[in-house]
């Protein structure tokens, strides 16, 4: 056969091997990187997976501050249903009951699906993912380990800046009982130990039971509001502030990824009434900042660094002395550890009044808070 069968151009088209038939075929479409867009302008893209019942609420806090790589996962579809937020996961089908390890199962059943459920609801562009869980439920409990080890996956596949996942804790009031205690004790323990690891951080506490002192009046209804409040409130305030410049001092991005890699951190805000006398100043600034953290038992001595924000009023700022904010500042390194670094930042804000908001890190476990919901726990 004198045909070259390798030049093609030879053929006809009567030598085609099958004739198309006239239908449809869909367009290849390439997708470019996902990119889910917060509705503000901050120093860092944070991303929120809640787990169970109390992370579901703290992630759905943060997705009204505007945070939209945000999501939640539970074993109980009622508890879902209560959150407003577009992305939600079931894993079970009546909750877990208090009991982490069929939460833990579950999780283990879906993993994969949970990968791409995380993946599309908050993209492929993040700096950090960050946990949240209530650490006395079952979903939650039984869940805030595995997801971490998910989203170490997710922050390695996509580039973030850090290989350590945020975990936002919820700590549950004494009235709870004992089997949510026992849960929490065993939880916070496991998340101490991947701080030490390098696999968390940071890890923030928001105990249930000193937010019903500081805010003793408050209604059934608006508590878990504010609780989640306060903590989703002050994170939102720093990325924020670490974002803008300042007319006086700022507080910049490496300042607040510094805290934020530290391991265990606290965050407090104190309003400072007499600002006028140095000594009451400081005086306010030592006894509130260790009064209104959102933990208690955590030793402020072993913590290495912290930020500083003093927030007022312009007419505040055009008053005080600048001897009485560095006053102020100053003692924070009095409070914590020797060779402590302070990043602080002077900003001017829209009320009439001084506000000092602080954020504590690098500090030691807390072994207070552990045999507290030791005991509670009746282990």
């Amino acid at each position: 056969m004198s045909e070259n069968v390798d030049d093609l151009s030879s053929y006809g088209n009567q030598n085609v091997d099958i004739s198309l038939p006239d239908m449809p075929i869909p367009e290849i479409i390439v997708e470019g990187d996902k990119e889910i867009k917060d509705e503000f302008d901050a120093a860092f893209k944070f991303a929120f997976i809640g787990a169970g019942q109390g992370g579901g609420r703290l992630a759905e806090t943060f997705y009204k501050f505007g945070y939209r790589r945000t999501c939640a996962i539970n074993t109980s579809p009622q508890d879902l249903n209560t959150l407003d937020i577009p992305h939600k996961l079931c894993i079970g089908e009546s909750g877990a009951g208090k009991n982490m390890g069929i939460a833990r199962e579950n999780y283990g059943e879906a993993k994969e699906d949970a990968y791409d459920f995380f993946l599309d609801s908050i993209g492929e562009k993040f700096d950090k993912i960050f946990v949240c869980a209530g650490a006395g439920g079952g979903s939650g409990a039984g869940t805030v380990m595995p997801i971490v080890n998910t989203a170490r996956e997710l922050q390695a596949r996509y580039g973030a800046s850090t290989n350590k996942v945020g975990v936002i804790l919820a700590l549950p009031k004494v009235s709870e009982g004992k089997k949510v205690n026992a849960n929490a004790f065993h939880t916070l323990r496991k998340v101490f130990d991947a701080v030490d690891e390098g696999v968390v951080s940071p890890l923030i506490l928001v105990d249930n039971e000193k937010m019903s002192t500081m805010y003793p009046n408050l209604a059934v209804a608006p508590f878990w509001e504010t609780a989640n409040k306060s903590i989703a409130g002050l994170f939102h305030l720093f990325n924020m502030t670490a974002g803008k410049d300042s007319s006086y001092s700022s507080f910049d991005p490496m300042d607040y990824k510094q805290i934020l890699e530290s391991g265990f951190i606290l965050y407090g805000a104190s309003p400072i009434g007499n600002w006028q006398d140095p000594m009451a100043f400081n005086k306010t600034v030592r006894e509130q900042v260790k009064g209104n953290l959102l933990s208690d038992g955590a030793d402020l001595s072993t913590g290495n660094q912290a930020g500083v924000l003093m927030i007022g009023g312009q007419e505040v700022l055009n008053q005080v002395p600048q001897k009485n904010l560095d006053g102020a500042f100053e003692q924070f390194t009095r409070i914590l550890r020797r060779g402590s670094t302070v990043y602080r930042g002077i900003y001017s804000g829209d009320r009439p009044n001084l506000t000092v908001y602080t954020v504590i890190g690098g500090l030691e476990r807390s072994y207070k808070k552990l045999e507290e919901l030791k005991r509670l726990g009746d282990i």
